[in-house]
Formats: structure tokens, sequence, C-alpha cells
């Protein structure tokens, strides 16, 4: 499976929540092997991981926005930018 399967943390978020659906709907069909259950879930276990990290790093992008005096946006700010800059 995993030889097939896209690297993780090259996806999108979509990509991965797609992926992530795709896991949870195999897994909740009973039609699959244990161990493949368990391949299954580790997978999916690492794709969620990516998509919170995914969403974590969006809401703290949106949260460095700069409001004005009137409560205006006036620019954002990278995440990744030193405070005070």
């Amino acid at each position: 499976m995993t030889e097939s399967s896209p690297d993780i943390a090259g996806m999108t978020f979509e990509e991965a929540l797609r992926a992530l659906e795709e896991v949870v709907r195999r897994l909740e069909s009973g039609e699959v092997a244990l161990d493949d259950s368990i391949g299954l879930y580790e997978r999916g276990e690492a794709l969620r991981k990516h998509c919170q990290a995914r969403l974590d790093a969006a809401q703290a992008r949106i949260e460095r926005i700069v409001a004005g005096p009137d409560g205006q946006a006036q620019a954002a700010v990278p995440f990744d930018a030193e405070p005070g800059r």
C-alpha cells in the first residue's frame, strides 16, 4: 500500500483530507483484512496529523493579520516573520 500511496508531506490539505476520508471509508466497510486495517489506520493517523498541522498553520497566519485603527485589516504578517517587523 505504501509504495503506491503519495507522500503525505507533499499533499495539500484537500488532498490529505480526501485520502483520510478514503481510509475511513475502507476501514468502515469491514472488508479489509486485519493486517491491512492496521496499515490503513496508521496511514489515517498520519493523514490526520498532517491535516491538523496544515489547519494550525493556517490559523496562525490568520491570527497574525494586523488591524488598523478602524478595525479593518491593513496587512498580513507572514507567519514565519520575526515579531516587530
